[in-house]
């Protein structure tokens, strides 16, 4: 039987959009939340699938935290976009990721898997 092991880390960040709805977004932060789902088919002996604490470590690594996205990314940093690229940071890293969701807001976010 899998389990799924989910890991959400929060990154603050500031972004805009170019082409919201054909104007310009002004510059304005978030609190976003990441989190990534790991399917694991066995437990270790300790009774774990993967290490909570590694993977929070790795994400931290991968977060944008206090910073501009719009100066990091090469692509507009919708929480859409986000999700995609951290998916696949993770995916390297941990190929039975199943998903990742990044919220924008408490109520907003967005998923992506393959």
């Amino acid at each position: 039987m899998p389990w799924i092991i989910v890991v959400k880390r929060e990154f603050n960040s500031a972004h805009f959009l170019t082409d919201y709805h054909g104007s310009p977004e002004p510059l304005h932060g978030h609190t976003w939340k990441a989190e990534v789902h790991i399917k694991a088919d066995s437990l270790d002996k300790g009774g774990m699938g993967f290490d909570f604490v590694q993977i929070d470590s790795f994400l931290k690594e991968l977060l944008p935290d206090y910073k501009l996205l719009n100066d990091i990314f090469d692509f507009s940093p919708s929480a859409e976009n986000i999700a995609k690229w951290l998916y696949h940071k993770v995916k390297e890293r941990y190929p039975s990721l199943q998903k990742v969701v990044v919220w924008e807001t408490q109520n907003c976010g967005a998923e992506y898997f393959e």
